[in-house]
């Protein structure tokens, strides 16, 4: 599965860093909204964290 940014989101997805977005893409998740954003950048972070 790829990967999916929603026409809307892509503008702010495009505003992240290189590796930030190669990391999501990496992760195979629909972003349809600002919240699915939102919730993988969490992740990130937390991932990160430990």
């Amino acid at each position: 599965m790829a990967s999916y940014v929603a026409p809307a989101l892509q503008e702010k997805f495009e505003s992240l860093s290189p590796e930030l977005k190669d990391c999501i893409l990496e992760r195979n998740v629909r972003l349809n909204t600002l919240q699915d954003l939102i919730q993988v950048l969490e992740k990130i972070v937390k991932e990160g964290e430990s």
